[in-house]
């Protein structure tokens, strides 16, 4: 069972059930993941991706 890199707490994850995109949360922590790939899994953190394009749009506009 896979484990929240945060916390270390077990995900209620069924691998033969989740598929890409699905987002899971912790029980624990509440950190919230996406699911970017299934064999292996892989999770991303949905906060780390929010503050990559929000970095992002603030960069293009300290351009213009």
């Amino acid at each position: 069972m896979p484990s929240c890199p945060e916390c270390e707490n077990d995900l209620d994850i069924e691998l033969d059930e989740v598929e890409e995109g699905d987002v899971v949360v912790c029980d624990e922590c509440g950190t919230e993941y996406e699911v970017v790939g299934v064999d292996p899994l892989e999770l991303t953190r949905v906060d780390d991706e929010l503050d990559d394009e929000e970095d992002e749009f603030f960069d293009e506009e300290e351009e213009e």
